[in-house]
């Protein structure tokens, strides 16, 4: 279809041509009733003589007819020049932007990305290796660290045992030195109240099994083993006898190697 003015013109032209047009018929209007009005006028007054006698009145001549001038036309309003609007250049409608297809990755591309990616794969690789490395060496070294320690509490446990064996040893040493000493000290106390008999031959040893109290008193005496001569025998138990209160260590712990001593005598020691 051929494009008309009005589809090139805009909103504030078309208002614009409006109103012109508007004044124009009111323009025109206003020139109408104007000279409607001017030929309605009232005629000039006339001034009028009064005659007492009037003159014979002539006979009138036949005058012609008052010529009707046409109304006069109102003028036409000059046109006003036409405004010729500019055509307004029709809005085209914007293309929808396509979707623009994705660049093509050159192979050169193609081939350092995926050189990239496997860099990037394996470095991963790698120091996930080396964080698993680190972690055993630590594990391995915490290992060894409680290996040393738990030697080390054994080592301290069985210096500690042998310490105690060798304090226990040595405290046995010395308590049997003490025992020995005061089964000495008993022997010889009972060896100064021992009366040989008469006519006393050889050197017969007789075994003396002994009961004491822990003030050093005899509780009992038991011939063990006789020797061959019964006079020994008797005076060695009567000795014995005689001799307490026998000496003791003053460590009442070590009472219980008193309580029953095996004594043996012989003349001749």
């Amino acid at each position: 279809m051929a494009a008309t003015a009005d589809n090139f013109t805009t909103p504030n032209e078309r208002a614009i041509s409006g109103a012109m047009a508007l004044a124009t018929h009111v323009v025109f209007f206003v020139l109408l009733v104007f000279s409607v009005t001017w030929q309605k006028r009232q005629p000039e007054a006339m001034v009028v003589d009064l005659w007492n006698n009037l003159p014979p009145v002539a006979a009138p001549k036949a005058e012609p007819a008052p010529e009707v001038k046409p109304e006069p036309t109102p003028p036409k309003p000059e046109p006003k020049p036409r405004v010729e609007a500019k055509p307004v250049p029709k809005a085209e409608p914007k293309p929808v932007p396509k979707a623009e297809p994705k660049p093509t990755i050159k192979p050169d591309i193609a081939l350092k990305e995926k050189k990239e990616k496997e860099r990037k794969a394996a470095e991963q690789q790698l120091a996930e290796k080396k964080k698993r490395e680190q972690e055993e060496a630590l594990r391995k070294l915490a290992a060894q660290q409680q290996a040393k320690e738990a030697e080390a509490k054994r080592q301290a446990a069985r210096e500690q045992e042998e310490g105690l064996k060798k304090l226990a040893a040595q405290q046995a040493a010395a308590q049997s030195r003490v025992v020995d000493e005061y089964k000495r000290r008993i022997a010889e106390r009972i060896k100064r109240f021992i009366i040989e008999p008469p006519n006393l031959q050889g050197n017969p040893e007789v075994e003396m099994d002994v009961v004491l109290l822990p003030g050093g008193e005899v509780l009992g005496v038991k011939t063990r083993r006789a020797s061959t001569m019964s006079a020994w025998d008797n005076a060695v138990e009567r000795a014995i006898i005689k001799a307490q209160p026998l000496p003791l260590p003053p460590d009442p712990a070590m009472f219980k190697d008193f309580r029953e001593l095996n004594l043996k005598f012989r003349p001749k020691e």
